[in-house]
Protein backbone atom coordinates (compact mmCIF):
# COMPACT_ATOMS: atom_id res chain seq x y z
CA UNK A 1 0.00 0.00 0.00
CA UNK A 2 2.95 2.34 0.89
CA UNK A 3 5.46 1.24 -2.13
CA UNK A 4 3.10 1.32 -4.73
CA UNK A 5 3.23 5.07 -6.12
CA UNK A 6 0.15 6.00 -8.48
CA UNK A 7 0.18 6.10 -12.16
CA UNK A 8 -0.29 9.97 -13.76
CA UNK A 9 -3.44 9.75 -16.18
CA UNK A 10 -2.72 9.65 -19.78
CA UNK A 11 -4.79 11.21 -22.94
CA UNK A 12 -5.00 8.82 -25.38
CA UNK A 13 -6.73 8.43 -28.79
CA UNK A 14 -9.50 5.04 -28.58
CA UNK A 15 -11.00 3.45 -31.87
CA UNK A 16 -13.93 1.67 -31.08
CA UNK A 17 -16.26 -1.02 -32.95
CA UNK A 18 -19.08 -3.28 -31.98
CA UNK A 19 -19.16 -6.78 -33.34
CA UNK A 20 -22.77 -8.88 -33.75
CA UNK A 21 -22.60 -12.55 -33.01
CA UNK A 22 -25.43 -14.00 -33.44
CA UNK A 23 -24.52 -17.69 -31.92
CA UNK A 24 -23.60 -16.05 -28.54
CA UNK A 25 -25.94 -15.29 -25.46
CA UNK A 26 -24.68 -11.89 -25.17
CA UNK A 27 -24.21 -11.48 -29.26
CA UNK A 28 -23.03 -7.86 -29.20
CA UNK A 29 -18.96 -7.65 -28.61
CA UNK A 30 -18.22 -3.79 -28.19
CA UNK A 31 -14.16 -3.41 -28.30
CA UNK A 32 -11.83 -0.59 -27.41
CA UNK A 33 -8.25 -0.21 -28.50
CA UNK A 34 -5.77 2.47 -28.10
CA UNK A 35 -1.70 2.74 -27.46
CA UNK A 36 -0.32 3.28 -24.05
CA UNK A 37 2.95 4.80 -24.43
CA UNK A 38 4.54 2.57 -22.08
CA UNK A 39 2.89 -1.08 -22.70
CA UNK A 40 2.36 -0.16 -26.44
CA UNK A 41 -0.72 -1.54 -27.80
CA UNK A 42 -3.78 -2.55 -25.47
CA UNK A 43 -7.55 -3.46 -25.85
CA UNK A 44 -10.74 -4.81 -23.99
CA UNK A 45 -13.98 -6.01 -25.06
CA UNK A 46 -17.35 -6.75 -23.23
CA UNK A 47 -20.44 -8.26 -24.57
CA UNK A 48 -24.06 -7.40 -24.19
CA UNK A 49 -27.60 -8.77 -24.99
CA UNK A 50 -28.29 -5.69 -26.77
CA UNK A 51 -26.27 -3.11 -29.10
CA UNK A 52 -27.82 0.10 -26.99
CA UNK A 53 -25.91 -1.39 -23.75
CA UNK A 54 -23.12 -1.93 -25.89
CA UNK A 55 -22.95 1.88 -27.22
CA UNK A 56 -23.45 3.37 -23.95
CA UNK A 57 -20.46 1.27 -22.42
CA UNK A 58 -17.76 2.65 -25.44
CA UNK A 59 -19.68 6.19 -24.98
CA UNK A 60 -18.53 5.93 -21.37
CA UNK A 61 -14.80 5.04 -21.98
CA UNK A 62 -14.45 7.56 -24.82
CA UNK A 63 -15.67 10.43 -22.18
CA UNK A 64 -13.34 9.48 -20.00
CA UNK A 65 -11.00 9.44 -22.55
CA UNK A 66 -11.17 12.96 -23.46
CA UNK A 67 -10.67 13.78 -19.79
CA UNK A 68 -7.30 11.48 -20.45
CA UNK A 69 -7.88 8.76 -19.02
CA UNK A 70 -6.76 5.47 -20.51
CA UNK A 71 -9.34 2.81 -20.03
CA UNK A 72 -7.35 0.78 -17.59
CA UNK A 73 -7.65 3.44 -15.48
CA UNK A 74 -11.50 3.56 -16.08
CA UNK A 75 -11.65 -0.35 -15.23
CA UNK A 76 -9.80 -0.53 -12.45
CA UNK A 77 -11.28 -2.17 -8.95
CA UNK A 78 -11.40 -0.30 -5.49
CA UNK A 79 -9.07 -2.26 -4.23
CA UNK A 80 -6.67 -1.46 -7.11
CA UNK A 81 -7.04 2.28 -6.89
CA UNK A 82 -6.78 2.55 -3.20
CA UNK A 83 -3.72 0.29 -3.30
CA UNK A 84 -2.22 2.58 -5.64
CA UNK A 85 -3.44 5.90 -4.29
CA UNK A 86 -3.42 5.23 -0.24
CA UNK A 87 -0.92 7.44 0.19
CA UNK A 88 -1.72 10.61 -1.99
CA UNK A 89 -5.88 9.84 -0.49
CA UNK A 90 -4.18 9.97 2.83
CA UNK A 91 -1.87 12.66 2.73
CA UNK A 92 -1.95 15.33 5.81
CA UNK A 93 -3.38 13.19 7.94
CA UNK A 94 -1.36 12.23 11.78
CA UNK A 95 0.20 8.96 11.74
CA UNK A 96 -2.09 7.86 15.03
CA UNK A 97 -4.90 8.43 12.73
CA UNK A 98 -3.95 5.86 10.16
CA UNK A 99 -4.37 2.64 12.15
CA UNK A 100 -7.69 2.91 12.05
CA UNK A 101 -8.31 3.90 8.55
CA UNK A 102 -6.01 1.23 7.37
CA UNK A 103 -7.95 -1.64 9.70
CA UNK A 104 -11.42 -0.42 8.27
CA UNK A 105 -9.79 -0.31 4.83
CA UNK A 106 -8.48 -4.02 5.65
CA UNK A 107 -11.28 -5.37 7.35
CA UNK A 108 -14.30 -3.99 6.33
CA UNK A 109 -13.99 -2.07 2.59
CA UNK A 110 -11.90 -4.84 0.76
CA UNK A 111 -14.29 -7.41 2.12
CA UNK A 112 -17.65 -5.65 1.35
CA UNK A 113 -16.42 -3.07 -1.79
CA UNK A 114 -13.00 -4.21 -3.61
CA UNK A 115 -13.75 -6.08 -6.25
CA UNK A 116 -15.86 -3.67 -7.77
CA UNK A 117 -14.84 -0.92 -10.09
CA UNK A 118 -14.55 2.64 -8.96
CA UNK A 119 -17.03 3.57 -11.61
CA UNK A 120 -19.12 1.23 -10.21
CA UNK A 121 -20.08 2.25 -6.93
CA UNK A 122 -23.03 4.03 -6.45
CA UNK A 123 -24.84 5.87 -3.65
CA UNK A 124 -26.99 2.78 -3.28
CA UNK A 125 -24.22 0.44 -2.66
CA UNK A 126 -22.55 2.36 -0.12
CA UNK A 127 -26.06 2.34 1.50
CA UNK A 128 -26.17 -1.19 1.90
CA UNK A 129 -22.57 -1.97 2.50
CA UNK A 130 -23.66 0.32 5.66
CA UNK A 131 -26.11 -0.79 6.65
CA UNK A 132 -24.87 -4.41 6.63
CA UNK A 133 -22.08 -2.97 9.03
CA UNK A 134 -24.42 -1.93 11.69
CA UNK A 135 -26.47 -4.99 11.29
CA UNK A 136 -23.05 -6.40 12.11
CA UNK A 137 -22.92 -4.96 14.86
CA UNK A 138 -19.66 -3.04 13.87
CA UNK A 139 -18.86 -0.06 16.68
CA UNK A 140 -20.06 3.33 16.17
CA UNK A 141 -16.39 4.33 15.90
CA UNK A 142 -14.87 1.56 13.44
CA UNK A 143 -17.81 2.63 10.93
CA UNK A 144 -16.79 6.10 11.46
CA UNK A 145 -13.08 5.44 10.41
CA UNK A 146 -14.19 3.14 7.89
CA UNK A 147 -16.26 5.81 5.90
CA UNK A 148 -13.80 8.66 6.41
CA UNK A 149 -11.05 6.35 4.54
CA UNK A 150 -13.34 5.02 2.11
CA UNK A 151 -14.39 8.92 1.51
CA UNK A 152 -11.37 9.80 0.93
CA UNK A 153 -10.07 7.12 -1.31
CA UNK A 154 -13.07 8.31 -3.60
CA UNK A 155 -12.14 11.73 -3.38
CA UNK A 156 -9.29 11.29 -5.41
CA UNK A 157 -11.06 9.13 -7.84
CA UNK A 158 -12.97 12.77 -7.89
CA UNK A 159 -10.41 14.35 -8.92
CA UNK A 160 -8.41 11.92 -10.93
CA UNK A 161 -11.57 11.92 -13.06
CA UNK A 162 -12.79 9.02 -12.88
CA UNK A 163 -15.99 9.86 -11.01
CA UNK A 164 -18.14 13.04 -11.25
CA UNK A 165 -19.37 12.95 -7.93
CA UNK A 166 -18.40 11.05 -4.53
CA UNK A 167 -20.99 8.42 -3.82
CA UNK A 168 -19.84 7.44 -0.40
CA UNK A 169 -20.47 10.83 1.25
CA UNK A 170 -23.13 9.57 3.38
CA UNK A 171 -25.27 11.91 5.59
CA UNK A 172 -27.14 10.93 8.72
CA UNK A 173 -25.53 7.30 8.93
CA UNK A 174 -25.77 7.71 12.99
CA UNK A 175 -29.23 7.52 12.74
CA UNK A 176 -29.04 3.76 11.75
CA UNK A 177 -27.25 3.34 15.10
CA UNK A 178 -30.10 4.61 17.19
CA UNK A 179 -32.40 2.79 15.28
CA UNK A 180 -30.92 -0.37 15.76
CA UNK A 181 -30.53 0.45 19.49
CA UNK A 182 -34.09 1.17 19.82
CA UNK A 183 -34.86 -1.92 17.72
CA UNK A 184 -36.51 -0.26 14.93
CA UNK A 185 -40.06 1.35 14.72
CA UNK A 186 -41.80 -1.76 13.96
CA UNK A 187 -39.37 -4.68 14.84
CA UNK A 188 -42.97 -7.08 14.66
CA UNK A 189 -42.88 -6.66 10.83
CA UNK A 190 -39.31 -7.91 10.83
CA UNK A 191 -39.96 -11.45 12.49
CA UNK A 192 -40.57 -14.62 10.84
CA UNK A 193 -44.07 -15.90 10.68
CA UNK A 194 -43.63 -19.23 12.21
CA UNK A 195 -41.65 -22.38 13.38
CA UNK A 196 -41.61 -23.98 9.89
CA UNK A 197 -40.55 -20.77 8.19
CA UNK A 198 -37.68 -20.81 10.83
CA UNK A 199 -36.76 -24.82 10.23
CA UNK A 200 -37.13 -23.75 6.47
CA UNK A 201 -34.84 -21.37 6.59
CA UNK A 202 -32.55 -22.96 9.25
CA UNK A 203 -32.22 -26.04 6.99
CA UNK A 204 -31.53 -24.33 3.59
CA UNK A 205 -28.80 -22.05 4.75
CA UNK A 206 -27.33 -25.18 6.53
CA UNK A 207 -27.57 -26.99 2.92
CA UNK A 208 -26.09 -24.22 1.13
CA UNK A 209 -22.77 -23.61 3.29
CA UNK A 210 -19.74 -25.22 2.50
CA UNK A 211 -19.85 -28.85 3.20
CA UNK A 212 -22.94 -28.22 4.26
CA UNK A 213 -22.20 -27.68 7.68
CA UNK A 214 -25.62 -27.77 10.10
CA UNK A 215 -24.58 -25.81 12.72
CA UNK A 216 -24.96 -22.78 10.65
CA UNK A 217 -28.89 -24.12 10.97
CA UNK A 218 -28.62 -24.91 15.03
CA UNK A 219 -27.06 -21.31 15.52
CA UNK A 220 -30.23 -19.56 13.27
CA UNK A 221 -32.39 -22.04 15.52
CA UNK A 222 -31.00 -20.88 18.90
CA UNK A 223 -31.23 -17.48 17.79
CA UNK A 224 -34.66 -17.51 16.90
CA UNK A 225 -35.58 -19.12 19.92
CA UNK A 226 -34.02 -17.26 22.87
CA UNK A 227 -33.70 -13.84 21.16
CA UNK A 228 -30.07 -13.21 21.23
CA UNK A 229 -28.10 -11.26 18.95
CA UNK A 230 -25.69 -14.03 17.11
CA UNK A 231 -22.77 -12.46 18.92
CA UNK A 232 -24.25 -13.96 22.23
CA UNK A 233 -25.23 -16.63 20.64
CA UNK A 234 -21.10 -16.67 19.79
CA UNK A 235 -20.22 -16.37 23.16
CA UNK A 236 -22.17 -19.04 25.31
CA UNK A 237 -20.32 -21.50 27.01
CA UNK A 238 -21.20 -24.90 28.48
CA UNK A 239 -21.39 -23.38 32.12
CA UNK A 240 -23.54 -20.79 31.24
CA UNK A 241 -26.56 -23.29 30.62
CA UNK A 242 -28.55 -24.61 33.50
CA UNK A 243 -30.07 -28.26 32.16
CA UNK A 244 -31.95 -28.48 35.74
CA UNK A 245 -33.83 -25.37 35.14
CA UNK A 246 -33.44 -25.24 31.17
CA UNK A 247 -32.28 -21.22 31.44
CA UNK A 248 -29.15 -19.71 29.95
CA UNK A 249 -27.10 -17.18 31.77
CA UNK A 250 -26.13 -14.52 28.98
CA UNK A 251 -23.28 -12.80 30.22
CA UNK A 252 -20.79 -12.67 26.72
CA UNK A 253 -21.20 -11.58 22.77
CA UNK A 254 -17.94 -12.07 20.42
CA UNK A 255 -17.57 -9.39 17.87
CA UNK A 256 -15.11 -7.94 15.48
CA UNK A 257 -12.30 -5.75 16.83
CA UNK A 258 -9.11 -4.91 15.17
CA UNK A 259 -6.56 -7.68 14.96
CA UNK A 260 -9.32 -10.15 14.93
CA UNK A 261 -12.51 -11.38 17.28
CA UNK A 262 -12.97 -10.59 21.21
CA UNK A 263 -15.42 -11.52 23.93
CA UNK A 264 -16.72 -8.94 25.97
CA UNK A 265 -19.60 -8.02 28.20
CA UNK A 266 -23.27 -7.90 26.65
CA UNK A 267 -24.92 -5.08 25.48
CA UNK A 268 -25.20 -2.37 28.33
CA UNK A 269 -23.12 -4.69 30.34
CA UNK A 270 -26.50 -6.64 31.72
CA UNK A 271 -26.40 -10.29 32.97
CA UNK A 272 -29.84 -11.68 32.00
CA UNK A 273 -31.55 -15.26 31.94
CA UNK A 274 -33.16 -16.50 29.03
CA UNK A 275 -35.58 -19.62 28.83
CA UNK A 276 -34.45 -22.60 27.01
CA UNK A 277 -37.79 -24.13 25.05
CA UNK A 278 -38.41 -27.56 24.48
CA UNK A 279 -38.50 -27.31 21.33
CA UNK A 280 -34.29 -26.67 21.10
CA UNK A 281 -33.61 -28.93 24.56
CA UNK A 282 -32.31 -31.39 22.10
CA UNK A 283 -29.91 -29.29 20.04
CA UNK A 284 -28.84 -28.31 23.56
CA UNK A 285 -28.43 -31.37 24.65
CA UNK A 286 -26.49 -32.76 21.56
CA UNK A 287 -24.33 -29.26 21.69
CA UNK A 288 -23.41 -30.17 25.40
CA UNK A 289 -22.53 -33.79 24.47
CA UNK A 290 -19.68 -32.82 21.96
CA UNK A 291 -17.62 -30.55 24.15
CA UNK A 292 -17.55 -32.99 26.88
CA UNK A 293 -17.01 -31.81 30.43
CA UNK A 294 -15.11 -28.56 29.34
CA UNK A 295 -17.41 -26.00 31.09
CA UNK A 296 -15.26 -23.61 29.01
CA UNK A 297 -16.46 -25.07 25.81
CA UNK A 298 -18.03 -22.78 23.09
CA UNK A 299 -21.28 -24.58 21.74
CA UNK A 300 -21.42 -22.83 18.69
CA UNK A 301 -18.37 -22.75 16.00
CA UNK A 302 -18.02 -22.32 12.49
CA UNK A 303 -16.75 -26.01 11.01
CA UNK A 304 -13.53 -25.54 11.62
CA UNK A 305 -13.27 -24.74 15.30
CA UNK A 306 -13.59 -20.36 14.73
CA UNK A 307 -15.73 -18.34 16.45
CA UNK A 308 -19.06 -16.69 14.77
CA UNK A 309 -19.66 -13.04 13.44
CA UNK A 310 -22.84 -12.46 11.49
CA UNK A 311 -20.54 -11.68 8.89
CA UNK A 312 -19.16 -14.75 9.38
CA UNK A 313 -23.06 -16.40 9.04
CA UNK A 314 -23.66 -14.37 6.06
CA UNK A 315 -20.63 -15.33 3.91
CA UNK A 316 -20.30 -19.15 4.84
CA UNK A 317 -24.30 -19.63 4.17
CA UNK A 318 -24.67 -17.34 1.27
CA UNK A 319 -27.03 -15.56 3.01
CA UNK A 320 -28.62 -12.67 0.86
CA UNK A 321 -29.17 -15.74 -1.72
CA UNK A 322 -31.07 -17.74 0.53
CA UNK A 323 -33.22 -15.55 1.72
CA UNK A 324 -34.12 -14.07 -1.19
CA UNK A 325 -35.07 -17.23 -3.05
CA UNK A 326 -37.23 -18.40 0.21
CA UNK A 327 -38.75 -14.48 -0.46
CA UNK A 328 -37.73 -13.03 2.74
CA UNK A 329 -35.36 -10.41 1.23
CA UNK A 330 -36.00 -7.97 4.12
CA UNK A 331 -34.36 -10.68 6.52
CA UNK A 332 -31.12 -10.02 8.41
CA UNK A 333 -29.43 -11.80 11.05
CA UNK A 334 -30.69 -9.76 13.69
CA UNK A 335 -34.05 -9.78 12.74
CA UNK A 336 -33.55 -13.24 14.42
CA UNK A 337 -34.07 -11.97 18.07
CA UNK A 338 -36.66 -9.85 16.53
CA UNK A 339 -38.81 -13.35 15.45
CA UNK A 340 -38.08 -14.55 19.09
CA UNK A 341 -39.53 -11.59 20.83
CA UNK A 342 -42.52 -10.95 18.62
CA UNK A 343 -43.48 -14.89 19.24
CA UNK A 344 -42.69 -14.17 22.89
CA UNK A 345 -44.77 -11.13 22.92
CA UNK A 346 -47.75 -13.58 21.20
CA UNK A 347 -47.33 -16.35 23.70
CA UNK A 348 -48.65 -13.65 26.24
CA UNK A 349 -45.53 -12.77 28.12
CA UNK A 350 -45.72 -10.04 30.61
CA UNK A 351 -43.94 -7.27 29.36
CA UNK A 352 -41.90 -6.76 32.57
CA UNK A 353 -40.67 -9.79 32.06
CA UNK A 354 -40.32 -10.21 28.03
CA UNK A 355 -38.14 -6.22 29.31
CA UNK A 356 -35.70 -8.89 30.69
CA UNK A 357 -35.50 -11.18 28.86
CA UNK A 358 -34.80 -9.33 26.08
CA UNK A 359 -32.40 -6.87 28.43
CA UNK A 360 -34.12 -3.84 27.03
CA UNK A 361 -32.82 -0.70 29.02
CA UNK A 362 -36.80 1.10 28.34
CA UNK A 363 -39.90 -0.22 28.66
CA UNK A 364 -40.76 1.72 25.39
CA UNK A 365 -38.65 -0.42 23.06
CA UNK A 366 -40.47 -3.41 24.71
CA UNK A 367 -43.53 -2.20 24.24
CA UNK A 368 -43.02 -2.54 20.48
CA UNK A 369 -43.16 -6.06 20.32
CA UNK A 370 -46.51 -5.80 22.02
CA UNK A 371 -48.69 -4.59 18.70
CA UNK A 372 -52.01 -6.00 18.89
CA UNK A 373 -52.55 -8.30 16.00
CA UNK A 374 -56.03 -7.72 14.16
CA UNK A 375 -57.68 -10.86 15.84
CA UNK A 376 -56.75 -9.74 19.02
CA UNK A 377 -58.37 -5.96 18.37
CA UNK A 378 -61.48 -8.05 17.24
CA UNK A 379 -61.35 -9.92 20.38
CA UNK A 380 -61.08 -6.61 22.80
CA UNK A 381 -64.37 -5.69 21.13
CA UNK A 382 -66.13 -8.13 21.51
CA UNK A 383 -65.19 -8.49 25.11
CA UNK A 384 -66.12 -4.34 25.35
CA UNK A 385 -69.76 -5.44 24.19
CA UNK A 386 -70.09 -8.25 26.40
CA UNK A 387 -69.22 -6.00 29.60
CA UNK A 388 -71.61 -3.36 28.10
CA UNK A 389 -74.41 -5.91 27.71
CA UNK A 390 -73.88 -7.59 31.01
CA UNK A 391 -74.07 -4.13 32.74
CA UNK A 392 -77.55 -3.25 31.79
CA UNK A 393 -80.54 -3.37 34.41
CA UNK A 394 -82.49 -6.18 31.71
CA UNK A 395 -79.30 -8.11 30.94
CA UNK A 396 -80.04 -7.96 27.07
CA UNK A 397 -78.48 -7.17 23.51
CA UNK A 398 -79.64 -4.08 21.31
CA UNK A 399 -82.90 -2.93 21.25
CA UNK A 400 -85.41 -4.12 18.67
CA UNK A 401 -86.59 -1.90 15.70
CA UNK A 402 -89.49 -0.21 16.34
CA UNK A 403 -91.19 2.56 19.08
CA UNK A 404 -89.86 1.15 21.80
CA UNK A 405 -86.50 1.17 20.37
CA UNK A 406 -86.23 5.11 21.42
CA UNK A 407 -86.38 5.85 25.04
CA UNK A 408 -87.22 9.92 25.93
CA UNK A 409 -85.41 9.17 29.30
CA UNK A 410 -82.39 7.09 27.54
CA UNK A 411 -80.34 5.30 31.21
CA UNK A 412 -76.53 5.05 31.02
CA UNK A 413 -75.20 1.88 33.10
CA UNK A 414 -73.79 3.81 35.69
CA UNK A 415 -76.53 6.28 36.03
CA UNK A 416 -76.99 6.90 40.23
CA UNK A 417 -80.67 7.57 40.90
CA UNK A 418 -81.08 11.08 42.59
CA UNK A 419 -81.96 10.33 46.51
CA UNK A 420 -84.84 12.86 47.66
CA UNK A 421 -82.83 15.73 50.16
CA UNK A 422 -83.77 15.93 53.89
CA UNK A 423 -83.15 18.77 56.34
CA UNK A 424 -82.07 18.32 59.75
CA UNK A 425 -82.21 20.86 62.54
CA UNK A 426 -79.52 20.84 65.28
CA UNK A 427 -79.92 22.24 68.29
Amino acid sequence: MDDQKPRIPLGVDLSSDIEFRPDRGTPYRARLRWVDPLTGRQSLSRAFADQEAARDWIAKFEAAARRGLAPHRLKCTLEEYGTQNWDLAMRGLEPKTMDPYRAGWKLRILPAMGHLQVIEITNGITDRVLCDWVADEVGRSSVKNTLAALVRIMEQAVRDGLIENNPCRLAGWQRLYKRTEDELDDPRSLALRDWTVLETLADALATRSYDQYRGWGDVVRFAACTAARIGEVSGVRARDINTVDWTWEVCRQTTPAPGGVIDKNTKGKRRRTVPLIEEIRPLVKSRLAAVGNNPDARLFRGPKGGRITTAILRDATHWDEVVTRLGLEHLRRHDLRHTGLTWMADAGIKIHVLKAIAGHSHITTTERYLHPSLRTIRDAGAALSAHLQASRPDGGGAPDDGADAVSSTPTHPLTVEPQPRRLYVVR
